[in-house]
């Protein structure tokens, strides 16, 4: 197979780089080389900003693929330049979506590629959706040959998969368990949600990738197991070796006193109980399980973290953040009860 990765290098796509690569596929990488250092030497770089189109154009013109992959496509612009650089150029590209397109908040917990798409909270969630819009109309007008892939909390060894975390990283939140600190959970932390390693990942995907039978469909893929937030932060706080301290804030609350999009990332995702059935994928790809359970995937992230001291980046910003919430919620509570 030859098939061409718009980015390749991201926290979903470089598990399928590398996968491709140990099974022998001729893969092209087109980015702008910051990330590229570490990847096996047998991947064919193409450096290049891809919003620089003439030059992109100039790199591929004679070159056609089985498939090509954008990971990094956000607004319908980006799929318009996709269009004009890889139409007649392969035989099907596959566009990363997001599970969060789905409709918010759910009418029903199990989701499947038939759950509308709508969410009023994310800004984000709508660009992806105008994008899957804008790429359908092209299959079914022009006949490009497209899949749409929606993945979910997708993590690896680079970041810690949170709910509530600083914009530099989830390390400051292990920071605060490990100096025995409150740590914020968003709601009463009994919603399910779904964690999927990239690794499992990688394993639908290549699956879907030169399959005839995806061609005009959008999957999801994620793990079929299901875990609660406070699971999560109870594995997390295992693997470092404490007691978890938690505390439990509600998301309208965390939304409405936090500088970040906790009304996109919150309310219009993570806060909601979601499952995902998976039948689609497995019809389409009948080996794929995953096999990465959320605590042996999440005690390989923490560990990677902990043995490479320049992946824990501290956020002081936000850690007095979250002394001032739960101050602020104590204060308010003690004023309840002191009926002032």
């Amino acid at each position: 197979m030859k098939a061409l990765f718009i980015g390749g290098t991201g926290t979903i796509s470089d598990a399928i780089t590398r996968q491709l690569l140990e099974q022998g596929c001729e893969l092209y990488l087109l980015n702008r080389g910051n990330r590229n250092d570490d990847l096996p030497k047998n991947a064919h770089i193409l450096q290049a900003d891809i919003n620089d189109e003439e030059k992109v154009a100039g790199l591929i013109a004679d070159l056609e693929f089985d498939v090509v992959a954008d990971f990094i496509a956000f607004v319908p612009e980006h799929l318009e330049r996709d269009y004009r650089l890889f139409n007649g150029k392969t035989k099907q590209f596959i566009f990363i979506s997001s599970a969060s397109a789905y409709q918010s908040p759910p009418s029903d917990y199990r989701i499947t590629e038939g759950t509308p798409l709508a969410n009023p909270y994310w800004e984000y969630s709508r660009n992806k959706i105008a994008c899957e819009d804008y790429l359908m109309k092209q299959y079914r007008e022009q006949g490009f040959p497209i899949t749409i892939v929606r993945p979910s909390h997708t993590y690896s060894e680079r970041s810690i998969p949170l709910g509530v975390h600083g914009s530099k990283g989830s390390w400051q939140v292990v920071r605060r368990m490990l100096d025995n600190k409150p740590v914020i959970i968003h709601g009463d932390g009994t919603s399910l949600w779904t964690l999927t390693h990239s690794e499992d990942f990688a394993k639908g995907f290549i699956g879907l990738m030169g399959n005839i039978h995806a061609l005009g469909e959008s999957v999801h893929i994620t793990s079929d197991e299901s875990v609660t937030w406070n699971q999560i932060h109870e594995v997390i706080a295992s693997v470092v070796g404490v007691r978890l301290n938690a505390v439990h804030v509600a998301s309208e609350f965390l939304d409405a006193c936090s500088p970040e999009d906790y009304r996109g990332s919150l309310l219009g995702d993570k806060a909601n109980t979601v499952v995902f059935d998976n039948t689609k994928l497995k019809r389409l790809v009948p080996e794929f399980v995953a096999t990465i359970r959320v605590d042996q995937g999440i005690r390989r992230t923490v560990q990677h973290i902990l043995d490479h001291p320049e992946l824990q980046q501290e956020d002081p910003e936000f850690d007095a953040w979250c002394d001032r919430v739960i101050e602020a919620l104590d204060q308010a509570a003690a004023q309840i009860k002191s009926g002032k």
